[in-house]
């Protein structure tokens, strides 16, 4: 929080605080070598997006580290916070602790169109246990929808002058 509060987080809206802060938290771990990174897929390939963002080593055991940021005024709503979805580039691929690390996050001034983000206040949860909502959802992309294969039929179509 030291690091980010000397100059602020320079973003246009607060929910993309959380992906600057990654970048800290990454750093500060390694500070106590604890050789955190993005995590590996099974394929073996890094990838930054999705759940959880940092992996890092302590004794030769990997943990799991999602870092998140929240508004002190909504912090008791029910407002989605988490969530995960099943990948086929799934990060989490050894059985492992499971961490989130979050700031409370506030502007601090402007700079041109964009606001100045610190923060106030941290909250280091374990979340073996975080109770989870599922949401069924039956979905498809616009190849397998527009083609009229796989399942679809092009009742008509054309040209609007």
């Amino acid at each position: 929080m030291n690091e980010i509060n000397k100059t602020g987080i320079l973003r246009p809206r607060p929910n993309e605080v959380g992906n600057d802060i990654e970048t800290y938290i990454r750093d500060a771990l390694n500070s106590f070598r604890l050789n955190s990174d993005i995590p590996t897929c099974q394929n073996g390939h890094k990838k930054a997006t999705g759940y959880p963002d940092i992996i890092f080593w302590y004794k030769s055991k990997p943990y799991y580290l999602e870092c998140k940021t929240y508004n002190i005024r909504n912090i008791d709503t029910t407002q989605r916070s988490f969530y995960f979805s099943p990948s086929d580039e799934f990060k989490v691929i050894y059985d492992a602790t499971h961490f989130i690390i979050s700031f409370e996050i506030y502007v601090a001034g402007e700079k041109g169109n964009k606001h100045i983000y610190k923060c106030k206040h941290y909250k280091i949860l374990s979340i073996e246990s975080l109770s989870l909502d599922v949401k069924y959802e039956f979905n498809s992309d616009n190849k397998r929808m527009y083609s009229g294969k796989d399942g679809t039929a092009v009742l008509a179509e054309g040209e609007i002058e």
